[in-house]
């Protein structure tokens, strides 16, 4: 990749430092501990993904707005095409990280979608200028919209499902990386590594609180096609950065160890083994004896051994992931009240007096900067503050475990949909006795604070349970599959995004059958703090299945999660 002196490489990667197991430099070389990973590497990781996580938000944290304004679609319809394109993204990871574990590379992968990504960008902000003009017609004809042709809705969706796709082979490959660069078998990296993941939510929330502000301010106010041209050309400035660290990265070769590949080729050998009578039992090609290799037919030859033991390490693999899915089936009810923060929350912000002073008016997509300003002042206090007061008494180097961390945030989480239900009951009497329930378009006497509460206890939900889910499923996984493990994270706000898009549909179908959607296009007239209250009664539930399959868990690596930290 660059010129250089690639004679006495092993003398050099000697002097520099010992060299890291398994990892090679940008060429092909053992990786030195010295010149090559740490934060020096993942700091430009991490400068990426935060342009990844502007440009991500700049395009999903004010679609609703853009949907029921020049798009002229309702509330309910909108809602439900949001959580539809969100899960296909967070699904598509699964994709993309088995693409990049089997064929690609992380590497390579990222910068395929990092292109993906600018190309979706770019067809998204030339949409709009499409799909302009013919709504504005129609907004004073009593509140309704007119929506544009079907030619130019159909170009916005396409590249909407594009910008999905990039974010499909970005997002689990990006991470994992990153966590490439910490040595998880030195003891002072693995504690690096660790606060790896709060620093990488830290930077990445960091540049979503200027995503929400700056953005839905342009979007709102200046236009859609600069708002959705800006983070195009934001990713393609992360891009050039990401090449920048080229020489400073370790690599590992991940090249045909797909979970699904391997998967495929362990049955196949199976089968043929069956068929010969040579199958050996489980037990010996799972457990075999400390000190023996497993037992073997007299006519089994060499290759064939080699072929047991490789398809017992494939079994092994596959168990490993299959065990996880208790602890990712019981986070789904989390995904979905963590869809509500870009649809209904924003829908209910629209509706309050946003007036700070008197010439600034706060766009509605913006309160979610409360969020990430949330986590951006939580994180640090986290790391620094109480992992090592709760590692003085637990001796875990986490503080605490990664489940005892997610289940945290999945009670905060909780509380914050009982919080919103109580605050959007409030508001629905305070348009009541204003005399607003049948103007929509007028501002409710009540103040955008009023909503501040639920963003912060989404923030600070998110800090626990987001970071120990990512953390979980990179850690949990073989290690082969990393980019797997963190495509199956993804995947759970992907099938919750889909829950809670299937949810709003049929509640909308069933209530509006009834004599009032939940959802009207007039909030005022619905009833969306009920959803909310389903929602917590729902998390509630959740949290008592989660805590069940959280304490029944036995780590990958209990001597690694139980070890003490010297020093």
């Amino acid at each position: 990749m660059a010129d250089g002196d690639e004679q006495g490489a092993g003398a050099g990667a000697a002097a520099d430092g010992a060299a890291v197991d398994a990892a090679v430099d940008h060429r092909g070389r053992p990786a030195s501990r010295a010149t090559t990973g740490g934060w020096k590497s993942a700091s430009f990781i991490i400068a990426v993904e935060i342009a990844e996580r502007f440009s991500f938000y700049g395009v999903s944290a004010n679609l609703i707005t853009f949907l029921t304004g020049p798009l002229g679609e309702g509330v309910a319809a909108a809602a439900a095409a949001i959580n539809a394109w969100n899960g296909t993204a967070q699904l598509l990871p699964l994709l993309g990280g088995t693409l990049a574990d089997k064929w690609l590379g992380r590497y390579r992968t990222i910068v395929l979608a990092s292109v993906v990504y600018i190309l979706g960008l770019g067809m998204l902000a030339f949409s709009t200028f499409l799909s302009s003009g013919s709504g504005h017609q129609c907004t004073a004809a009593g509140g309704q919209i007119c929506a544009p042709s079907g030619l130019k809705v159909t170009f916005f969706y396409v590249s909407l499902y594009i910008v999905a796709v990039a974010q499909g082979g970005h997002k689990p490959c990006v991470q994992a990386f990153g966590a490439d660069q910490f040595d998880q078998t030195d003891p002072k990296e693995t504690v690096s590594r660790s606060s790896f993941f709060n620093w990488w939510y830290f930077g990445m929330c960091a540049g979503t609180a200027v995503t929400l502000v700056l953005l839905s301010y342009v979007q709102d106010n200046i236009g859609w096609g600069l708002g959705f041209g800006i983070p195009c050309a934001v990713m393609a400035a992360a891009l050039a950065v990401f090449l920048l660290g080229t020489r400073t990265y370790r690599y590992y070769v991940t090249a045909g160890q797909g979970l699904f590949a391997r998967a495929g080729e362990a049955f196949a050998e199976w089968r043929s083994r069956r068929k010969a009578g040579q199958l050996v039992q489980d037990s010996q090609e799972l457990d075999p004896p400390a000190a023996d290799a497993p037992r073997f037919s007299a006519g089994v030859d060499v290759e064939e051994q080699a072929a047991v033991r490789n398809n017992g390490g494939l079994v092994k693999e596959a168990k490993a992931i299959i065990r996880l899915f208790p602890i990712w089936a019981a986070c789904l009810l989390y995904a979905v009240a963590y869809s509500q923060s870009s649809t209904f929350f924003t829908k209910q912000a629209a509706t309050l007096d946003r007036r700070i002073g008197r010439h600034v008016q706060v766009p509605p997509a913006a309160l979610q900067s409360f969020i990430s300003v949330t986590i951006v002042v939580i994180i640090p206090i986290y790391d620094r503050v109480l992992v090592p007061v709760s590692r003085r008494y637990s001796g875990k180097p986490s503080g605490i475990t990664m489940l005892q961390r997610i289940g945290t945030g999945m009670f905060l989480s909780l509380l914050s949909m009982v919080i919103a239900a109580l605050v959007e009951k409030h508001r629905l009497r305070v348009a009541g006795d204003a005399g607003l329930v049948d103007k929509p378009k007028v501002p409710v006497p009540m103040s955008l604070w009023w909503m501040v509460p639920q963003y912060v206890l989404f923030g600070a939900a998110d800090v626990f349970t987001m970071v120990g889910l990512q953390e979980f499923f990179y850690d949990q996984v073989p290690d082969k599959l990393r980019s797997l493990g963190l495509a199956l994270y993804l995947s759970i706000f992907g099938v919750g995004s889909f829950i809670s898009s299937a949810l709003v549909s049929v509640i909308d179908r069933v209530t509006t059958d009834r004599g009032g959607s939940w959802f009207s296009n007039n909030l005022n007239r619905g009833h969306v703090d009920y959803f909310y209250w389903l929602l917590a009664a729902l998390s509630a539930v959740e949290l008592l299945a989660y805590v069940f399959f959280a304490v029944t868990y036995k780590y990958k690596n209990r001597g690694a999660v139980h070890a003490t930290v010297d020093g």
